[in-house]
């Protein structure tokens, strides 16, 4: 399967990413995040990549362009392809998808690229140590179209409870266990794309709504560790479980 990877948003909320650069481009130690997703992906076997581009993009082309290669990239205008030597077993396809196009756009660009295999999708703005194979397997044995990781939302607000204008309980950044939210890592039939209309069309609203409707989207339940990465406080979360060692998504050696 091969690992789609939407890198051409603006990440408005991140000023790490208005700096030249992509949100996919924005360090968790002495690399770009876009790295730790592929060295993850990579762990379990999946390291054929499809990048969509946008804003930003050359700094991702020139990310791997400075990266050694085994054999030269190869291009034709809205694709490159690189073979990084540092990782032997990886290829890499560079694809622009345009400026301002919304993520469902995005993706529909890609199906070129994708064939119809079924394939892994991700944002470039989060890590997670969801158990890929299980993912996987679980997407292989429904027989739906889509299957997106179900999370815990991130513990950033306290919980209050109230009695009228009186506060009863206050619980300090609490985890619902019946909460869910969607939390990426996908894997897709190439009928998702069928779903997208075109550039206009925001992923995360009409498809997934109407996939939903279907019967035709499945959630595959993850308890463990995913952060996304909106804000500068997060950026510093995932750069301190870096340093500390203990990083949840370093499966690798």
């Amino acid at each position: 399967m091969k690992v789609a990877i939407l890198a051409g948003g603006r990440g408005t909320r991140l000023p790490e990413a208005d700096q030249g650069k992509s949100k996919a481009m924005v360090r968790i130690g002495e690399q770009p995040i876009l790295w730790h997703l592929m060295k993850f992906y990579a762990r379990y076997g999946y390291a054929e990549f499809v990048i969509a581009l946008g804003y930003h993009g050359d700094s991702i082309r020139n990310y791997f362009a400075a990266m050694a290669a085994r054999r030269p990239p190869e291009s034709d205008g809205a694709q490159t392809i690189v073979f990084p030597a540092t990782e032997p077993d990886w290829t890499v396809e560079l694809i622009e998808t345009g400026l301002d196009t919304m993520s469902g756009g995005r993706i529909k660009r890609l199906a070129p690229y994708l064939g119809m295999a079924p394939f892994m999708l991700t944002w470039c703005d989060g890590l997670s140590n969801v158990r890929l194979n299980q993912l996987c397997s679980f997407h292989e044995r429904h027989g739906r179209i889509g299957t997106l990781t179900a999370v815990h939302p991130p513990e950033r607000f306290g919980r209050l409870a109230l009695s009228g204008e009186r506060v009863v309980s206050f619980k300090e950044k609490v985890e619902n266990p019946d909460e869910w939210i969607n939390g990426a890592f996908f894997a897709f039939n190439h009928r998702v794309f069928d779903y997208i209309d075109g550039d206009a069309t925001q992923f995360e609203r009409e498809p997934l709504e109407r996939l939903a409707a279907d019967g035709e989207l499945m959630a595959y339940r993850h308890e463990s560790f995913w952060q996304c990465m909106d804000t500068g406080k997060e950026v510093q979360a995932l750069n301190d479980l870096w340093n500390s060692g203990a990083a949840p998504w370093k499966l690798w050696n």
